[in-house]
């Protein structure tokens, strides 16, 4: 497969982060190496660490990087655990982070991962392939109630109900194996105005499975909690998200540790002793202007915020 990814919100990206030549920076969601390639090239002494758990991504880089690798460290592991990647390295505090949280567009290109609801595939959805859990396996086994959850929180998929129910129906006769199978069990249970919408029918749900496959709003929270204290003072955390669930964990989070005080407001004085970690760059999230749309028509949902370590 030709590993093909156009990098969202790129030279805003590169602004917010103000790389320094010999500071430490952490990318955390490689994919294509579009933003480290960018990172790595302004680097002289400084120090590059770029991480994935997808180890197409991390095949990839080694070519894409190479001019730079003096200063790249490549990383096979999920961002959430960057105390563990940072400990490894004997790395105190760094620069900067970066997190990509869309899925690169090779995965959804490549039918045989079995993330997009296009093209005829193995339910998969694995970002990392030697997880053990796939789409087959919450698709066929997981309780309807369960499902009814996850379509309904992290697809905001509002037949829900009728999705979940027709799934369970679907698989007591014969187990959904493919992801156009999944597809026709998911049209099957949605009213006729749902089906004329412009949004495919099945968009929802397989942004859902995928989540719950990934485990990825969980990822998204450790990572928030892990990353402010592991930046320098004046270093940057960017973070592009493409849904409301995850915008709104980043969100919060950046606003929590901007706050500081977490006593209650009729509280005469502070008892906490907490302080404000970092300011927030970014009071409204940074978007894609129209000629990066024009380009890229994935970016259309792509909103970046950034915050400072105090």
């Amino acid at each position: 497969m030709e590993f093909h990814h156009i990098s969202v919100l790129l030279d805003e990206c590169i602004d917010a982060l103000h790389i320094r030549p010999d500071g430490i920076y952490l990318d955390g969601t490689l994919g294509g190496a579009g933003h480290s390639s960018q990172i790595a090239q302004r680097l002289t002494t400084g120090r590059l660490i770029s991480v994935d758990r997808d180890p197409v991504a991390l095949q990839v880089a080694q070519e894409r990087l190479a001019p730079w690798m003096d200063r790249v460290t490549l990383v096979h592991s999920n961002f959430r655990e960057i105390n563990r990647i940072l400990d490894d390295l004997h790395i105190d505090k760094v620069d900067g982070m970066l997190f990509d949280l869309g899925v690169s567009s090779p995965q959804l290109d490549d039918g045989a991962r079995g993330f997009s609801y296009m093209a005829d595939a193995p339910l998969d959805m694995r970002m990392d392939g030697g997880d053990s859990l796939t789409a087959w396996e919450v698709v066929n086994h997981w309780p309807r109630e369960e499902l009814r959850r996850i379509l309904f929180e992290y697809g905001e998929e509002r037949y829900a109900p009728l999705i979940a129910a027709a799934i369970e129906r679907r698989r007591g006769e014969k187990p959904i194996d493919t992801t156009l199978e999944l597809v026709d069990v998911i049209k099957s249970a949605m009213p006729g105005q749902a089906l004329r919408e412009k949004q495919h029918p099945a968009k929802r749900s397989f942004q859902a499975i995928r989540i719950a496959v990934n485990d990825e709003l969980n990822a998204v929270g450790d990572m928030m909690q892990a990353a402010i204290p592991r930046l320098n003072p004046g270093g940057r955390l960017a973070v592009i998200t493409f849904h409301s669930l995850e915008d709104r964990i980043v969100k919060n989070a950046m606003a929590a540790a901007a706050k500081g005080c977490t006593c209650p407001p009729e509280f005469p004085v502070c008892v906490c002793g907490h302080t404000p970690q970092v300011r927030v760059v970014t009071r409204k999230p940074i978007v894609s202007g129209a000629e990066e749309l024009e380009r890229n028509p994935r970016a259309r949902s792509a909103k970046l915020r950034v915050a400072e370590k105090l």
